[in-house]
């Protein structure tokens, strides 16, 4: 056995990993070590899965995974080679063969110890304190008065002037939006929103057979000349809105976008579904389309960005009494009720300040990714908010969005193409990384150390052997 596979036996022996990320382990330590040497020629496949009694396929990838991270290359006719330049600097890999979710984008999940009783607290107190089947029975559509009335303080900020009797309690966001497209416009109509939006409408549009009318955007969200010339041309019948922290590209519209968005919206008399669920994690609240145009908008949010998604409890604004009964039925026919343990969970919350207290702690903790991604991103450009969770990232040539996606998966990091969120037009070349979920910090920098290495390497350095 040659020297380095028996070092290499060894350091599979000793992994916990499966064989191939271990084989790409032990070259890279190897390498960085100095014990391979640039060009110098490594067993070959056959050889090697002798020698550490592996089967082809197993050995073959782990040298696919080596070269994946820029390690070594396959020289046709002549064999593998460790490459001539190897990246400055420790070759990141992933800690474990489980992919670091960063698809989902899920709220950062702060570890404070005092917040996480508050938690406990709630849940068990409200469940000992509660008439257990009063919660098990069927409840009244919309959340009883009080919930009504704790949702509409949760909104005051964001919605002034708000009270419980314009307000619904809805089995999350989703089903609301559900329910407000198919009150709004029928098969074959057409919905404005942005040409690249949140993801969720384009299912519910295509479900349903409503148009879906991409309109261009920049920093700030839509252009107002855009949606003026549409709604004078083909008027739509609702104007879809991800105003605050967009999914994905964190635009956030000022104010005076906003009122010429409103103004436009007024004219025409297009009705305007505002879907803000990041609406209260900036410090200093925008002010919402709600409140420059109540008689127009349906606002739309609940509690899967600012504390969990878990907790499936949403609320809607109406911007007028005739549309309570015909909203409230179409979401019944859909979801029949919230849950009303999570109703009740949810009113607990809001009125003990916990709701209040979790979305403080998750602004913080975003704050402090956003400054990782800053120190780890160098070569990277993208854009972000400083209380967003969320970056929406340039995939730099010659990289492709999926080659980047692709090779970022086999490296154990999951992103989504632009491509899951275009509506009109070509899919930009970016893609969305998502900074919070169960992800500790540590795993957080160490993906978005990964990120930064594919963007400073080619494709080509992360072929694989064929």
């Amino acid at each position: 056995m040659s020297n380095e596979a028996s070092r290499w036996a060894a350091a599979i022996r000793a992994s916990d990993k499966p064989a191939y990320l271990a084989i790409a382990d032990a070259l890279a330590d190897d390498i960085q070590s100095g014990k391979l040497a640039a060009n110098q020629r490594l067993p070959t496949l056959r050889v090697l899965a002798t020698a550490l009694k592996l089967n082809f396929t197993t050995v073959a990838r782990g040298y696919a995974e080596a070269q994946q991270r820029g390690l070594i290359d396959t020289r046709a006719g002549s064999g593998t080679f460790v490459r001539e330049t190897v990246r400055s600097g420790p070759v990141r890999r992933a800690t474990s063969n489980v992919l670091v979710d960063m698809t989902m984008n899920m709220p950062p999940e702060p570890q404070d110890r005092a917040l996480l009783a508050r938690l406990r607290e709630g849940m068990s107190s409200l469940w000992n304190e509660s008439d257990a089947y009063a919660l098990l029975r069927y409840q009244e559509f919309g959340g009883h008065f009080d919930d009504r009335e704790a949702g509409a303080h949760w909104l005051a900020p964001n919605v002034p002037g708000i009270n419980g009797s314009r307000v619904l309690v809805c089995p999350g966001v989703q089903g609301a939006l559900f329910a407000l497209f198919t009150v709004l416009a029928r098969p074959g109509d057409g919905i404005a929103c942005e040409a690249v939006t949140y993801p969720g409408i384009k299912g519910l549009a295509a479900q349903l057979g409503i148009r879906l009318i991409g309109l261009p955007t920049d920093d700030e969200g839509i252009d107002p000349e855009a949606f003026g010339a549409l709604c004078a041309s083909d008027l739509p019948k609702a104007l879809y809105l991800n105003p605050t922290f967009n999914n994905p590209t964190t635009a956030t519209m000022s104010r005076e976008r906003r009122e010429a968005i409103a103004e436009i919206a007024r004219r025409y008399s297009v009705p305007i579904i505002e879907d803000d669920p990041y609406g209260m994690l900036p410090v200093k609240t925008p002010v919402s389309l709600a409140a420059l145009a109540p008689e127009l908008t349906f606002y739309v949010t609940g509690f899967a960005k600012c504390l969990g998604a878990g907790l499936r409890i949403g609320y809607v604004t109406l911007p007028n009494a005739r549309y309570a009964a015909r909203v409230a039925a179409a979401m019944r026919t859909t979801t029949v009720m919230a849950s009303s343990f999570m109703v009740k969970l949810a009113t607990r919350w809001i009125n003990d300040g916990t709701v209040q207290a979790a979305t403080n702690a998750i602004r913080e903790e975003s704050r402090l990714r956003q400054q990782m991604a800053r120190e780890v991103l160098r070569q990277a450009r993208y854009r972000s908010q400083p209380e967003a969770f969320h970056l929406w990232l340039e995939v730099p040539e010659p990289w492709t969005r999926i080659e980047f996606a692709t090779h970022l998966r086999a490296h154990g990091v999951g992103v989504v193409v632009s491509d899951t969120f275009t509506v009109t037009g070509p899919a930009p070349e970016a893609v969305r990384v998502c900074l919070g979920g169960p992800a500790s910090r540590e795993e957080c920098r160490h993906t978005l150390e990964i990120i930064e290495d594919a963007i400073e390497q080619s494709p080509a350095m992360a072929s694989r052997v064929m």
